[in-house]
């Protein structure tokens, strides 16, 4: 165990190195989203904030999923009325709603017991679209990047994080089934951006759970192919530590730091930052 994290951290600085010599606005938030259940989203947003907050980047999450798959992942409970609820409700009580993580430069705004009822409560009032943006004063000005963890839908919590957000990262499954939905998800952006929120782009589509038969390689070329300017290089594998790592609170890089989903995630990480500099 012990040569394990000795090397986890040997890597951890390798890439620090190489991610940190750019500088970058602070507070740019991210949407995970994608309207169909089960394709890494969750998954995606542990993993990538991990990577990047121990590159030295101050990362928030925010667990817009009542489900609280993100909170889990992390190793917190869910409470009521507190979180990600407390956020949406009293967006200016947005400091209370914020928990530390294991890591130094990685905080949590967790999911609620209550969460569902949010959409209820504030679903009939006219700015229910925006009541994640008006929490975005507070976080800009404390993190690099705020991720939301987005429901499988396209209702009420999803669209707040489109509103609020800079970008927007698709993960997608290689098989066809988890295609039927990108071309709507794409649609229900470009709608926001052309008249709603201006600001908000296609960060990439991520292609996940690939195992390198030639099934998958023929979805990813198909994706490929229609969307060949913004399919991230980077593919997440079918890989046994990704799914047990929540299972344990854990993200992958504590869990398995030699795992193919950790080089992955750092590679995802390397990536992103490319983009923006």
């Amino acid at each position: 165990m012990i040569f394990l994290f000795e090397v986890a951290w040997r890597e951890v600085i390798m890439f620090h190195v190489k991610l940190t010599k750019g500088e970058f606005d602070m507070g740019h938030y991210i949407a995970i989203a994608n309207q169909k259940g089960g394709v890494g989203k969750t998954t995606t947003v542990v993993n990538l904030a991990s990577v990047l907050s121990l590159a030295g980047k101050k990362c928030l999450v925010i667990d817009l999923d009542p489900q609280g798959n993100a909170t889990s992942g992390f190793g917190l409970e869910k409470k009521r009325r507190s979180g990600s609820h407390l956020l949406l409700s009293e967006p200016q009580k947005a400091s209370e709603t914020v928990r530390a993580s294991r890591l130094k430069d990685l905080d949590i705004v967790p999911s609620s017991l209550s969460l569902s009822e949010a959409e209820m409560e504030l679903g009939s009032m006219p700015d229910h679209h925006l009541r994640l943006k008006a929490s975005r004063s507070f976080f800009e000005r404390a993190y690099d990047f705020i991720f939301v963890d987005c429901p499988p839908s396209s209702g009420f919590f999803p669209l707040n994080a489109l509103y609020a957000c800079d970008d927007v990262l698709i993960p997608i499954q290689c098989e066809y089934y988890a295609m039927e939905g990108l071309t709507q998800i794409l649609a229900n952006i470009a709608t926001v951006n052309a008249q709603y929120n201006h600001n908000l782009q296609v960060l990439g589509i991520l292609l996940t759970m690939y195992d390198g038969s030639e099934y998958s390689n023929e979805v990813a070329s198909e994706i490929r192919s229609h969307f060949p300017d913004i399919v991230f290089s980077t593919v997440v594998p079918r890989d046994t530590a990704l799914a047990e790592a929540p299972s344990h609170g854990l993200t992958i890089t504590d869990y398995d730091p030699r795992s193919r989903g950790t080089r992955s995630y750092i590679e995802l990480a390397k990536e992103i930052l490319n983009e923006q500099e």
